[in-house]
């Protein structure tokens, strides 16, 4: 009776020191999937990895975090959900340990391969924190943990960078695999039970998804939303520091680093959606997302200058761009958890892995441009993604 009676009191009003650790949570675990992002070239000369197959570091983790979230994630719907994050923590920090000591390539491909797959754990605990709160709150504790998810994004790159400059690459990973065992232990002590009351098989919940994505229009809609401007989020990431490197600006990679901090401010835009869309505003919020990350990568077009003016316009530009990705996050996924709650771990599932493909998309597309055509191609094309989720957005029917 009196589990019932603590469980009760925490949907009705999830305390803010939950809301604190989830958010920290969330952060720690996805940072995993972004460490190797600005260490390829250490990493592969380290290994003894071409050239030519260092990309393959970020790749297999992009395709392990896809499979967990077709794959693991769905499983929140039909498995008690604080032992899925656990578990799924577990297999992160062995898989970080494996990576900290690899010395070949296969090793440490293999452990990148796990790292993704297991840090869905974060994908698990969005919705379960979306169960906590009640409806007219849910949008802002999304929000609120959202910050933490996209704050672990935005830090991670800088963070390994410092980490790598000051002892190694392999640190980073060893750092984070023991941040991870202890978050393991603290959520498994403090986590609420949640066990699901759906008694779906494994087999028929994952048959069920395609269903969902055919017949769930909110969910394709905001899943190519948010697709398009993740992929301009991921080309801007991974061109700017070649930007910033190059002749033109000269910086170094503690420099790039520091720059990187900079996009930080915008995840404070993860909040406010959050309570727009509580309010109801989500489609003038949508529009607003939408709209400043299109601005966000006009303003370097259109102001192209080595001078400190244009370091100016790249920070400006920096913090626009990841203050309207993350509140276009934020206001699509409290758009899918308003749908049923037994079905809420499946549809983010679906909906993380379509945008995270846009993600891969336009990073891979982007690094291809800037060779090419040099940072104004990449702009160009990365101004094109958000241009076309605004046209669609625009076909949408009022509700």
């Amino acid at each position: 009776m009196t589990t019932l009676k603590n469980k009760q009191t925490i949907e009705k009003n999830i305390p803010t020191w939950l809301t604190i650790l989830l958010a920290t949570a969330c952060g720690i675990i996805v940072a995993n999937l972004y460490y190797a992002q600005p260490l390829i070239g250490l990493i592969s000369s380290s290994i003894g990895l071409s050239e030519s197959s260092a990309g393959f570091i970020v790749t297999l983790t992009q395709i392990g975090y896809v499979i967990g979230l077709l794959f693991v994630v769905p499983l929140g719907d039909i498995v008690e959900n604080r032992r899925l994050v656990v578990v799924s923590l577990l297999l992160t920090a062995i898989a970080l340990a494996a990576a900290a000591m690899a010395k070949q390539p296969l090793l440490f491909l293999g452990a990148s391969l796990f790292i993704g797959l297991g840090s869905v754990a974060a994908q698990v605990l969005v919705p379960f924190a979306s169960y906590l709160a009640t409806e007219t709150t849910r949008g802002r504790v999304v929000g609120n943990i959202m910050s933490g998810l996209l704050l672990g994004i935005m830090l991670s790159r800088p963070l390994s960078s410092l980490v790598a400059d000051f002892l190694s690459w392999h640190a980073i990973f060893a750092l984070s695999a023991i941040a991870v065992v202890i978050l393991a232990i603290v959520l498994s002590k403090v986590l609420p039970a949640r066990r699901p009351t759906t008694n779906t098989h494994y087999a028929a919940l994952l048959g069920s998804m395609w269903h969902l994505l055919r017949t769930t229009p909110i969910l394709r809609r905001r899943a190519a939303y948010h697709a398009c401007v993740f992929a301009t989020f991921s080309l801007f990431w991974t061109t700017v520091p070649l930007l910033l490197s190059s002749p033109v600006f000269h910086f170094s990679q503690k420099a790039i680093a520091l720059f990187a901090l900079a996009g930080v401010a915008g995840a404070v835009a993860s909040p406010i959606a959050g309570r727009l869309a509580d309010r109801g505003w989500t489609r003038p919020g949508t529009w607003i997302a939408l709209a400043t990350v299109i601005i966000s990568v006009l303003l370097p077009l259109l102001i192209q200058t080595g001078s400190p003016v244009g370091i100016a316009v790249l920070v400006i530009s920096a913090i626009l761009l990841d203050a309207g990705v993350s509140a276009n996050l934020v206001l699509g996924q409290r758009a899918i958890f308003s749908l049923g709650p037994e079905i809420r771990s499946r549809l983010n599932g679906l909906f993380m892995a379509i945008f995270f493909f846009g993600g891969a998309i336009g990073s891979s597309i982007g690094g291809w441009a800037y060779a090419s055509g040099g940072w104004s191609m990449a702009l160009w094309i990365g101004i094109a993604f958000p241009v076309a989720a605004m046209l669609y957005f625009a076909t949408e029917k009022k509700s």
